[in-house]
């Protein structure tokens, strides 16, 4: 017996001894590292802690095996250079928009949000089971990425100006930042239109480089402090009905893991999607009131008219854009056939139901 133990206890004893001659680099080299540059602001709330979130999600879920760190906006590279350091391999993730991206093709303003498009939900239809996802696929294979669709940020608010808008002529000179093809409906209508990361929106306002912005809603505006500059805060998002958000990988990196990790990577981003989509919704209500009621911030709807005339405008810049080039085409017809055939259902479902709930004194 006293044998047997004493052998027992010398293999162990060997088996620990070896495995504290391995060299550290050795064992390092089981560990995947993938660096995740982002843009948006170090912790920002929703998005920034999303990805944060995301990466603690597959660091668990592989292990360890997978190590994702994450880099805020300007960390490791700018918020809008995030695209090309990932495709040309010096950062192997990114968590990002992909309308930032129209500069390389118009075809990507159609998997982040389309002026009087789809909303969150029924953007997830079209890419999940019409050919949403085959085509953005198609599209990010040459820029050598992977595309994967992160969260919905829900229905947008119209933005923030310092003096009301009523009428068309209220936009002619207005310098308000907004990206995508909404920003350039307003381009069409007379605006002067940039394109801001997050963390330079603030300090644009403060200076009066811009008249106004828009960024999400109210749980993001709300951490950015744009009450404190403008308080005019206008809805319908018009230009963004259901924004959704991406994840990229390099492709070479995507392909040299084993199928186990890729489908950690899957699971992981598609289960932060749903967690990050009901996080906007639950704390919107909760940070609104507190603009209203607390900041003394005075809430607007756009006039009948003036929707309708953004209304006019999308129709003809968004079928501009669907006609740059052949795929771009492609994706557009592809889109604007999801939005008819969605466009029936939503109406008698979520709308209907809406309009009978408002019916209520909840």
């Amino acid at each position: 017996m006293k044998r047997r133990k004493f052998l027992k206890g010398a293999v162990a004893g060997g088996v620990a001894a070896a495995a504290g001659t391995v060299s550290a680099p050795a064992i390092s080299k089981s560990i995947k590292q993938l660096k995740m540059v982002t843009c948006w602001p170090k912790n920002f709330p929703g998005q920034g802690t999303g990805a944060e979130r995301l990466a603690r999600r597959i660091n668990t879920m592989s292990g360890g095996r997978l190590h994702v760190k994450v880099y805020a906006a300007g960390e490791l590279v700018p918020a809008f250079q995030s695209f090309d350091a990932v495709s040309q391999g010096k950062a192997e993730m990114c968590h990002s928009a992909s309308y930032y991206w129209q500069g390389k093709s118009p075809a990507f303003n159609f998997f982040t949000a389309v002026p009087f498009g789809l909303t969150g939900n029924e953007h997830y239809a079209w890419m999940h089971w019409g050919n949403g996802m085959k085509l953005w696929t198609e599209l990010c294979d040459n820029f050598d990425l992977v595309p994967f669709m992160r969260a919905s940020t829900g229905v947008q608010m119209g933005g923030w100006y310092r003096k009301e808008v009523n009428s068309l002529d209220d936009y002619k000179g207005l310098k308000f930042r907004m990206p995508g093809l909404g920003g350039e409906v307003l381009r069409r209508l007379g605006a002067t239109v940039v394109n801001l990361p997050g963390g330079e929106i603030f300090p644009a306002l403060q200076a009066g480089t811009i008249d106004g912005t828009e960024f999400v809603g109210p749980f993001n505006d709300l951490a950015f402090g744009f009450y404190k500059v403008a308080k005019f805060y206008y809805w319908p998002g018009f230009h963004e009905p259901g924004t959704v958000g991406e994840v990229l990988l390099n492709k070479k990196v995507w392909t040299s893991l084993p199928k186990e990790h890729q489908e950690i990577i899957n699971v992981a981003v598609d289960a932060e999607a749903m967690l990050e989509y009901a996080e906007f919704n639950y704390k919107n209500g909760d940070a609104l009131d507190v603009l209203l009621n607390k900041h003394g911030v005075q809430l607007r709807k756009f006039n009948d008219d003036l929707l309708k005339e953004f209304g006019k405008a999308t129709e003809e810049v968004v079928a501009e854009i669907g006609s740059k080039d052949p795929f771009t085409k492609k994706v557009y017809e592809s889109y604007l056939a999801a939005r008819k055939k969605l466009s029936g259902w939503s109406a008698l479902g979520e709308q209907g139901y809406m309009n009978a709930r408002s019916l209520l004194k909840l």
